[in-house]
Formats: structure tokens, C-alpha cells, sequence
């Protein structure tokens, strides 16, 4: 099954419509519309202060929007207290700055949500903890502490405690700029092997190479707005937009 047919036959499950934000008189998001498929991988791209990073956070209100809405699932945004809480829980969120509890072990910041939240018991959190830091190749770190890790291990153990929750989708706000080379390419690696078993993830991301070889489609973005979407090969030979076409070219 190709990855349309996978995605046109279900409801989106990340969808905004008619979405606006400002900060004062400034328009950060201008009249969004766009739909994710469950299993796609969407990858945002765009020069700095195109709004982003605002776009990502406005998914699970931690910017509240002005106007439209947004859909996670098929149901509206929760507005506050418990409700709010809960839908949270659902949507795994991967910062540039990895956000981890310093004073607690890289498996205990992984364990933490699932038992907290979901109420898994102990034994349980610990064995979905192990084979996730496996996954993410960080297992023998599982005692340490995060400033024992490199940026690059800290942010795998970051992706390893939002998949833990089993979240809906995960978003991804620039979750290699603050790393070195190296450690980008274990990120990245990583994100291409949830990519290649179906995670749902929507992405912000500098990282060209990434886009073009683990996105289903690319959305450029430019001074609040959506300029184009695309697939990541027709959008980097033919971008349709004179503005897509000027940020291509400053960024290759």
C-alpha cells in the first residue's frame, strides 16, 4: 500500500482550519489550513520567523490561537484543566532544548509520564523504557544522568520518553539546531527509522536532507503563511514559488 492510499481513506488526525495567531498587531500564522494523515510524516521548512515553530506549539495549545481551529483526531482542542491535561499526554513533543529532568536517570525521565499519567505500573514502564532506549540505541545509558550525555544522546532519550506515552503524533520543533554534526546525524537517524515504521510526525526542521528523504510531503512556509505543499521530490526540483525557489537556493 503506498502511503496515499494509507492516508485518503481516514480522517486527518492533525487538521487546522482557517487557523490565525497574532502577537499584538504581528500575524505569525495567517489563515492555516492543512490536514496530517495518520502514519505521515510532514515536514515543515521555511526561513527564519516564518511562524514555524508557532504552528508546531499551536497543536497542543501551547499557543493559543486567535482564530479557526484545530482538530487532533477528529475532536476539537480541549481548553483547559483536565480534559486539556489528557489530550497533551496524547501528542509527543521533541524541543530543541531536550527538556529533561536533570535530577532524575535517563530511565526515570522516561518511566515518569507513563506511570504518572497513564498508570502503568512499574515493571511495565521499565520494560516499554528498556526496549524504547534500545530502540533509540541509548540502552546502556538507561542509569546515567542527562549531564552525562552528549546533546545527541539527550535528545534520543528525549524522542524515547515521548514515544513512551504512545502519543497520536509526535512533533519534532527544530530538534537538531542546538547539536553539533554528529550528534545530528543520530537524531536524524533515529527520526528516518520512526519515519520508516509509520509514527506520525510533523516536523520543523533546517535539515534539507532529512525533508527530502523521510518526508511524505514538504509545507513551506513563509511570513505566517503556507506558500506551498508537496512532495519532497517535486518541491525540491520544481518548487512552484518564486519564494520557495529564493530559499532553496540561499539554503543549497
Amino acid at each position: 500500500m503506498n502511503h496515499a492510499e494509507r492516508t485518503s481513506n481516514q480522517e486527518p488526525i492533525v487538521e487546522f482550519r482557517g487557523v490565525w495567531k497574532r502577537f499584538g498587531a504581528l500575524e505569525v500564522l495567517k489563515d492555516i489550513n492543512l490536514a496530517v494523515g495518520r502514519g505521515e510524516v510532514v515536514v515543515i521548512i521555511g526561513p527564519s520567523g516564518a511562524g514555524k515553530s508557532t504552528l508546531c506549539r499551536t497543536i497542543n495549545r501551547l499557543e493559543i490561537i486567535d482564530e479557526g481551529s484545530i482538530l487532533v483526531d477528529g475532536k476539537p482542542q480541549p481548553v483547559e484543566g483536565k480534559e486539556l491535561y489528557k489530550f497533551r499526554a496524547g501528542i509527543g513533543m521533541v524541543f530543541q532544548s531536550f527538556n529533561l529532568f536533570s535530577h532524575k536517570s535517563i530511565l526515570d525521565n522516561v518511566t515518569l509520564a507513563p506511570r504518572k499519567i497513564l498508570g502503568q505500573d512499574k515493571a511495565r514502564a521499565r520494560d516499554n523504557a528498556y526496549r524504547l532506549l534500545d530502540m533509540v540505541g541509548i540502552r546502556s545509558k538507561a542509569d546515567a544522568m542527562p549531564a552525562q550525555l552528549s546533546g545527541g544522546q539527550r535528545q534520543r532519550a528525549a524522542i524515547a520518553r515521548a514515544l513512551a506515552m504512545d502519543p497520536k503524533v509526535i512533533l519534532f520543533d527544530e530538534p537538531t539546531s542546538a547539536l553539533d554534526p554528529e550528534s545530528t546525524q543520530e537524531v536524524l537517524a533515529t527520526m528516518q527509522q520512526l519515519a520508516g515504521q509509520g509514527t506520525t510526525m510533523i516536523v520543523v526542521t533546517h535539515e534539507m536532507s532529512f525533508a527530502r528523504s523521510c518526508a511524505d510531503r514538504v509545507v513551506f512556509m513563509a511570513d505566517g503563511a503556507i506558500i506551498e505543499t508537496a512532495g519532497p521530490e517535486a518541491f525540491f526540483t520544481e518548487p512552484e514559488s518564486e519564494r520557495a525557489r529564493s530559499f532553496l537556493a540561499s539554503v543549497r
